[in-house]
């Protein structure tokens, strides 16, 4: 879709750190990270909603979110991973996307209240990306 930003990312006509580019759908890094490894996975296909996802294809793409959020646990040595789809309220970006987020025992993160942080530089991003995508189960 013209002007969608994660649309243009599948397209790869706007660079992101990607850690999967399968059929089902694309995973990168999220720009604004609640911790660092914040990974976005988004349908190839132009969807809005949760709710526009076909029946079809379900299984295909939360397959990807499951493998996402082993390897964002497995890459980068998290204890565990937050996995969350907003729909509408809150979804940033008009363009079906499931946060995997890495978490740690202690980690800060309380409830729904997301502090976000930056990586130092393109260096330090990509070597997130690679450690995720080095993790992703095939």
């Amino acid at each position: 879709m013209s002007g969608c930003v994660f649309c243009g990312i599948v397209a790869g006509e706007v660079p992101a750190f990607t850690v999967a580019d399968e059929p089902d759908g694309v995973a990168f890094l999220d720009t604004r990270p609640v911790f660092k490894g914040h990974v976005l996975v988004v349908p190839r296909t132009h969807l809005v909603t949760l709710s526009d996802l076909p029946a079809e294809a379900l299984a295909g793409y939360f397959g990807l979110v499951q493998r996402l959020a082993l390897a964002v646990e497995t890459g980068l040595g998290a204890g565990g991973t937050f996995v969350a789809i907003n729909n509408k309220v809150s979804q940033s970006v008009p363009h079906l996307h499931t946060h995997v987020v890495p978490r740690t025992k202690g980690d800060g993160l309380r409830g729904f209240f997301w502090p976000r942080t930056r990586y130092t530089d393109d260096a330090e991003a990509e070597g997130f990306a690679r450690r995720v995508a080095s993790a992703v189960p095939a």
